[in-house]
């Protein structure tokens, strides 16, 4: 399928177990300058099979960009980073990591497994929404994604 920029909303896989969070980022890409879908998964695992397109997932859209969070229960973040990687199908898919932590061992391990971002989550209402249009001005306005399949 090709996508349109111009026309084609970005397809976003919000990988997140904390639903304060989960809210607050709905909430920051809803008045987004470029047409966004966000979709959640709410563990690891959940996330694996919305990108395999598995059980209820399977009209699941390919997302053009994964935001993971690193402490979920079942299946951790670099757990799942560390499978879309390896799986030929979506390792082209952009993955950053949205998380609380700022352990240098998370940090290295998420480039070490090819995440394509580490960001700390900002504590505060206000400083979480400015880091997600910041997000949103990079990712959704520069960058270009690859094809979706």
């Amino acid at each position: 399928m090709t996508h349109d920029p111009a026309t084609d909303p970005i397809e976003i896989l919000l990988v997140e177990d904390n639903e304060p969070d989960v809210l607050l980022t709905l909430e920051a890409f809803e008045d987004a300058r470029v047409p966004n879908r966000m979709h959640v998964a709410r563990d690891g695992v959940e996330a694996l099979r919305f990108l395999r397109r598995e059980g209820e997932h399977a009209a699941a859209p390919r997302p053009d960009v994964i935001l993971m969070d690193i402490n979920m229960p079942r299946k951790t973040g670099l757990e799942v980073l560390t499978e879309v990687k390896a799986d030929p199908g979506l390792r082209s898919i952009p993955v950053v990591m949205l998380t609380t932590s700022q352990a240098e061992d998370d940090v290295r391990a998420s480039y070490e497994r090819h995440a394509s971002g580490y960001v700390v989550k900002p504590v505060g209402f206000e400083n979480f929404l400015g880091a997600m249009r910041a997000f949103e001005s990079f990712w959704l306005t520069f960058v270009r994604f690859p094809p979706r399949a």
